[in-house]
């Protein structure tokens, strides 16, 4: 007889699914990897010395750079004040020229330092309760070697937030000390009081210098305005009769001056009649004379009798002033 004897199967190795053949995808990325070897091998390099171009128009690059932002100027009547990023606003003021600072680290900030006008306008009141409409010219310019206090605590435009406000509560101030005619007759006293107390205040606290202090334009209400005139008015008219007082005054001492003389010379003439009447005959004779005169200028024909013009000369005279027959 024939035993079959069964049969097993063969024996599985431990290690046989490492043998196993790669994945698609791995033999595609490495395709992909030696093709981009192979252009890579094939591309062109780069000529000698092109480095070294670069280098030195990247340094050129740089220098410009440099060159036009770490260099600012400082014109004529101006001030500068570095601020840092590390340390903030410098201690130190630059004068007029050209400076270096470091780009993005430094940023340099230009004062003008000269001289300008600022014109402020206020209403005020007076010590006798008047309104007045008052503007004034100030004459200022900041502190120079204050200037980085100045930048760090008002900003560039300190003048703006400082100058109206001090202006106008020195000005109240100062305004109310005064009556409002003493405004015009004082007008200086008052530009000088308002200067003094405005560049006490602007130096100490805002450290901005006050050069000259100048009223350009006073007004007042029109109440105030319509009195003034009426006031000005009654006092021409008190004048004009005080003046026609002392006319009509005059002209009477005049007239009685007048009389005076007039007695006097009448008395003179009758006793002058007394002694001789030559005085009556030139009388006469000029008489005569301006009787001629004014006939020979008329253009009328004049026929009268030579007696009643007076100009017959001819005949003498009698010891009454008549003529003899």
């Amino acid at each position: 007889h024939h035993h079959r004897h069964p049969t097993h199967p063969p024996p599985t190795d431990p290690n046989q699914h490492h043998n196993n053949p790669p994945p698609p995808h791995t033999n595609a990325a490495a395709a992909a990897a030696a093709a981009m070897s192979v252009n890579l091998q094939r591309m062109p390099r780069p000529p000698r010395g092109a480095g070294t171009l670069a280098q030195v128009l990247l340094g050129a690059a740089g220098a410009a750079y440099l060159g036009y932002n770490g260099l600012f100027n400082v014109q004529g009547g101006q001030k500068a004040v570095v601020f840092s990023r590390l340390s903030g606003v410098g201690k130190q003021v630059y004068g007029e020229g050209t400076h270096i600072c470091v780009p993005w680290l430094h940023k340099p900030q230009v004062f003008d330092v000269r001289t300008r006008p600022k014109k402020m306008r206020s209403i005020s009141g007076t010590k006798d309760l008047q309104m007045v409409d008052i503007e004034m010219r100030v004459l200022y310019k900041p502190s120079a070697r204050n200037l980085p206090t100045i930048w760090s605590r008002f900003g560039t435009d300190y003048d703006d937030r400082i100058l109206p406000s001090i202006i106008s509560e020195t000005l109240k101030a100062t305004i109310a000390q005064f009556d409002a005619s003493q405004l015009i007759t004082k007008r200086e006293e008052v530009s000088r009081l308002v200067r003094r107390n405005l560049t006490e205040r602007a130096a100490r606290d805002f450290h901005i210098l006050i050069e000259d202090v100048a009223i350009t334009h006073l007004s007042f209400g029109r109440e105030y305005t319509k009195a003034i005139e009426d006031k000005q008015v009654a006092q021409q008219e008190a004048e004009r009769a005080k003046f026609l007082v002392q006319r009509a005054l005059q002209e009477k001492k005049a007239r009685i001056i007048k009389a005076q003389g007039e007695a006097k010379a009448a008395q003179l003439i009758g006793k002058s009649l007394e002694k001789d009447a030559s005085y009556l005959e030139l009388e006469r004779l000029n008489a005569a004379k301006e009787i001629a005169n004014n006939v020979a200028r008329s253009n009328n024909q004049v026929y009268l009798n030579s007696d009643s013009l007076l100009l017959n000369l001819l005949k003498p005279m009698t010891d009454d002033g008549k003529k003899s027959r």
